[in-house]
């Protein structure tokens, strides 16, 4: 009997041992079933997400580090860990198997009518919002890691050798400000200029640059950041080089707005790029030290206008239709420092953060290596090693489409396009979602308020000076009435004379220049006026009776209201008639305030440099902006030209700290996959407010002082209030 106990208990067991297989088996290919499906669902969609890896899966590799995470074995959960909640609270004779949960439909669970594509709307959604979250995820661990990968590497001989590469980009744009400004005086006489041909020239470079801006920095977050920017400077020096050789107006015009949207992409760019090279601890600092640049850029353009354009032997010409002055020659100088960034730059790699933000890893590791040994090699560390395996990287979406072998060319080049622009408009679109929406407006008010401010002074300081020049010039005009002037003959220049009730008999006027001369009511009788080149010089209500003009520049139209009798005018002189010329020392003395406005940011730059990573971004820029708003009250006192010098070179030396620190925040309120873009947008923004501001302030010139300080002064306050708004940056991470 007890056998036959034991014998019908071993039964029950080996049943129930039996039927546990035969549950774990249902379970097995239920899993299977399941991943069958969503395998279907993946292809359908273009994505897999591999939810249902096997523990032996992630077993094989043993722990090692992967690209999807800092180690393999942690990127994704195991099977049973997967399955534990939707089985919760289910019997062991449930057969309910485990896909159901996960949201695969069965193949009798369909119903008639929209049901199915109301589910696959609402899947896609759910994949799409797991997709960002997951992203979010991999970019807030990989700052984290690429921050302490940067504190291994260190900071010295290749951060300092791109510092120099960047830095050429930098004074590009530096120069690029200045050299319409200072060749506008002589290339007006070349051109035939108007007043109002004048003003497009001068701000048809901000235009350019505007748009560069926003296109280049929208580019560098797609396709990179070095091959972005040398682009772009490629684009600048090949139209500056056009512009120092056209001879018409609208061919010049369009070098140079080319040459703009070239250099526009620079500033984004170049911080960004450098930014992402550095750690932490010297990022504010360096950035800093990197404006320096843009300084360097004014300086240069100043020395070289200085030393270049007064200098009228340096020209030729062949015949009357082709000339080249020595404004030309400065024109092409200007374009060097954006050749010799060009070079310098086909020697440095590409940003590792970049790389990382698109799932190359490999690429973004060797150049990290890159930095480690060259700067461990300086420092006379050779030995060390650069112990980092694997770099986390950040989930992709793939949107490109295969159009096979046999699609034509222009088809593959028009997606591909097609393509990158919607990428690039998703990318500055998403700047404004519920999460930027904030900074980026606070931003963008920040960043017009500095820029009205600045570029509206800077250039209404210029013009000030200009007016109070021709105001001192004014006061020291000589009168003569009623002169009586016989067989004279004048050969030496006339300059800044009124001449009322004149009589001029049988005198002749022979290679001279006249300049700022008026004669009215003025009678000329057998005279003989050749060679002569005038500028701001008229004959009002004057009678010449049988008077020769021979190879002047003399036209009708300085005639004001004046008789003819037995006059003639042989061979008149090509080319423009100038309002008015400036002679060599004003051009010298054009080019000494600017040398001196843009020397005066030194002391502004060290400042800013040594205290940023001190006191923080927003102090910085919020206690620079309120200095430089108390400054412009300082303007009612500018009475002189060199008291106008002086406030000049202050409110440079000032303001400059602002910037800087308007440059770091910029580049550390945003994530590297957003960071050109927005920056470059910003950028944009501040050059539509520097033509707004040239354009108000400059129109107040000789009228009056009190709208351009309100103006500047009420900008600036409201910039350091917003400022204060904005999140501090100083001590985090790059996102």
């Amino acid at each position: 009997m007890e056998d036959d106990g034991r014998y019908r208990d071993g039964r029950q067991d080996f049943i129930r041992g039996a039927k546990d297989i035969a549950k774990v088996a249902k379970k097995q290919v239920g899993k299977k079933v399941g991943r069958g499906v969503d395998k279907v669902a993946d292809e359908y969609s273009k994505r897999s997400y591999k939810r249902f890896e096997e523990e032996d899966d992630d077993e094989d590799y043993g722990g090692v580090p992967s690209n999807d995470g800092y180690y393999r074995n942690d990127s994704r959960a195991n099977d049973d860990e997967g399955h534990s909640d939707s089985t919760e609270g289910h019997d062991e004779d449930d057969e309910i198997y485990e896909g159901e949960y996960q949201g695969i439909p069965r193949a009798d669970s369909s119903k008639p009518g929209g049901i199915d594509g109301v589910t696959a709307q609402a899947q896609q959604f759910r994949d799409l919002s797991a997709y960002e979250a997951e992203r979010r995820k991999d970019q807030e661990e990989l700052a984290q890691q690429y921050e302490a990968i940067l504190q291994e590497c260190g900071h010295g001989k290749f951060q300092w050798t791109l510092y120099f590469a960047l830095g050429l980009a930098l004074m590009a744009d530096g120069v690029e400000i200045f050299v319409v400004g200072f060749v506008l005086p002589f290339a007006e006489k070349d051109m035939c200029l108007s007043e109002p041909n004048k003003g497009m020239l001068g701000l048809i470079v901000y235009l350019g640059m505007m748009v560069g801006a926003f296109i280049w920095g929208g580019l560098a977050d797609r396709i990179g950041r070095r091959q972005t920017l040398l682009i772009s400077l490629s684009i600048n020096s090949v139209f500056a080089f056009f512009s120092s050789f056209v001879q018409g107006y609208i061919s010049f015009l369009f070098c140079r707005l080319a040459s703009g949207v070239g250099i526009g992409g620079s500033i984004p760019i170049v911080f960004s790029y450098y930014s992402e090279f550095l750690a932490q601890e010297k990022r504010g600092e360096h950035l800093s030290w990197l404006c320096m640049f843009w300084m360097i850029g004014g300086i240069y353009a100043s020395a070289m206008a200085w030393a270049i354009i007064p200098h009228y032997g340096w020209s030729f010409q062949m015949g009357s239709a082709y000339q080249f002055h020595s404004w030309r020659v400065f024109v092409l100088v200007c374009a060097l420092p954006a050749v010799a960034a060009i070079s310098a730059l086909t020697t440095m790699p590409e940003s590792p953060r970049f790389y990382l933000e698109n799932g190359k890893h490999d690429e973004a590791w060797m150049i990290l290596k890159q930095v480690h040994d060259t700067n461990m090699r300086a420092k006379g560390y050779p030995e060390r090693v650069f112990s980092v395996t694997t770099i986390k990287t950040v989930k992709q979406m793939d949107d490109l489409v295969d159009l096979g072998e046999g699609a034509a060319w222009h088809l593959k080049w028009r997606i591909k396009l097609t393509t990158l622009f919607h990428q690039v408009w998703s990318n500055f679109l998403s700047i404004f979602s519920p999460e930027y929406r904030r900074t980026t407006y606070m931003m963008m008010a920040v960043w017009f308020s500095m820029s009205f401010s600045y570029y509206g002074l800077t250039v209404w300081f210029p013009d000030m000076i200009k007016y109070l020049q021709k105001q001192e010039y004014a006061s020291r005009t000589k009168v003569f009435v009623k002169e009586k002037v016989e067989h004279v003959t004048f050969n030496f220049t006339l300059e800044n004379q009124v001449h009322r009730q004149g009589e001029y008999f049988n005198d002749k006027f022979m290679n001279l220049k006249m300049r700022s001369m008026v004669f009215e009511d003025s009678l000329f009788e057998e005279c003989y006026f050749e060679d002569i080149t005038s500028s701001n010089t008229f004959f009002k209500n004057c009678t010449f009776i049988a008077t020769l003009f021979y190879n002047t520049d003399l036209f009708k139209y300085r005639l004001v209201n004046s008789r003819l009798i037995n006059s003639t005018f042989l061979h008149n002189k090509e080319g423009c008639v100038l309002s008015d010329v400036s002679d060599e020392n004003n051009a010298y003395m054009v080019y000494f305030v600017s040398f001196l406005g843009t020397l005066a940011v030194l002391p502004g730059n060290i400042v800013s440099a040594l205290l940023m990573d001190k006191i923080g971004r927003l102090r910085m820029l919020a206690g620079s902006s309120v200095i430089s708003c108390i400054s412009c009250f300082f303007l009612s006192f500018g009475n002189s030209e060199s008291a106008m010098i002086a406030l000049l070179c202050l409110f440079g030396g000032i303001s400059i700290a602002s910037w800087n620190a308007l440059d770091v925040l910029t580049v550390e309120l945003y994530p590297s996959d957003k960071r050109t873009t927005a920056f470059g947008f910003l950028n944009a923004l501040c050059k539509l407010a520097a033509v707004l501001g040239i354009s108000i302030f400059t129109s107040f010139v000789g009228i009056t002082k009190a709208v351009p300080i309100l103006f500047a002064s009420g900008a600036l306050a409201a910039g350091s209030f917003l400022a204060l708004k904005l999140p501090e940056t100083r001590g985090q991470v790059l996102q």
